[in-house]
C-alpha cells in the first residue's frame, strides 16, 4: 500500500478546498505521513481532476503551514517539531482563553451550541471511535470560539485548527481515553454557565497543558500560565 492508496476520486466537480480538505484527511488518518512528497501528477491520477485545481489546494496547504515548498525538490508534508507543537498549544489557549472571556461578557451567549457540540462529544466517546472523537473534540473548541462572536478570533483559530489536526497525529497513541476527555469539555460548559471565568480559563489552560505534556513528556512544563 502506498501513501496514496486511501484517497478516494473525487465525484462532484472540485475545487481546491475540497482538494485540500481531501488531502488534509489523509494526513489526519496518518495515510500520509509526515514527510511525505505530494505531486501534482499522482494526486490528479488518484483524485480524478485535473492538475490545476491540484496546484491551487497544494498551495493553499503551503499556506496554512500543512505543507511545505522546498525549491527544486517539490512539495512535502509538514513535520512538526516539539517546539511547533508547544506554539500551537500555547496559541491555542490565548484564543480560546479570549474566547472564553468574550462569551461570559456576552452573558453566555452562544452557550447552547456549546452544550450540543459537548454532547455530541459524550456520544462518540461512547462508540470508541477514536478518529471520530478527535474531530468532534476539534468540532466542540471551534463552537467555543465561534460563541465568542469574534470574527477574528474565528479567523485565527482556524488556521490554529489545521495545525492541530497534525499535532493530534502526534497524540494518537496516548489520546485521553473517553472516561477522561468527556468530563473536561462538559465541566468547562458548567463553568461558562455558572459564570466562573477563573474556574473556566483554568480549564482551557489545563487542557492545552495536558495534550502538549501527552505529546511532548516533560517538556509541558514549559506550557505557561494565562
Amino acid at each position: 500500500m502506498t501513501a496514496f492508496d486511501n484517497l478516494q476520486p473525487l465525484a462532484a466537480a472540485p475545487t481546491n478546498a475540497l482538494i485540500a480538505d481531501r488531502i488534509l484527511e489523509g494526513i489526519m488518518d496518518g495515510s500520509i505521513p509526515a514527510g511525505s512528497k505530494l505531486t501534482e501528477a499522482r494526486l490528479a491520477e488518484r483524485l480524478g481532476v485535473s492538475r490545476g485545481p491540484i496546484r491551487e489546494a497544494l498551495q493553499r496547504l503551503v499556506a496554512q503551514g500543512v505543507l511545505v515548498s522546498h525549491r527544486g525538490r517539490g512539495v512535502f508534508v509538514a513535520t512538526l517539531e516539539p517546539e511547533d507543537v508547544l506554539d500551537v498549544y500555547r496559541c491555542r489557549a490565548v484564543t480560546e482563553a479570549a474566547a472564553v472571556r468574550l462569551i461570559m461578557a456576552g452573558g453566555g451567549r452562544g452557550l447552547q451550541e456549546l452544550e450540543a457540540a459537548a454532547e455530541d462529544l459524550a456520544a462518540a466517546a461512547r462508540d470508541g471511535d477514536w478518529k471520530r472523537i478527535a474531530r468532534v473534540d476539534l468540532r466542540f473548541h471551534e463552537a467555543l470560539v465561534a460563541a465568542s462572536g469574534s470574527k477574528r478570533l474565528a479567523r485565527m483559530f482556524a488556521t490554529l485548527l489545521v495545525e492541530t489536526r497534525m499535532c493530534l497525529m502526534r497524540l494518537k497513541p496516548a489520546y485521553p481515553v473517553p472516561a477522561e476527555i468527556v468530563p473536561q469539555h462538559q465541566d468547562l460548559v458548567e463553568a461558562i454557565r455558572s459564570g466562573d471565568e477563573a474556574a473556566a480559563l483554568a480549564l482551557v489552560h489545563g487542557h492545552m497543558r495536558r495534550a502538549v505534556v501527552l505529546q511532548l513528556g516533560d517538556d509541558g512544563v514549559l506550557f505557561p500560565e494565562l
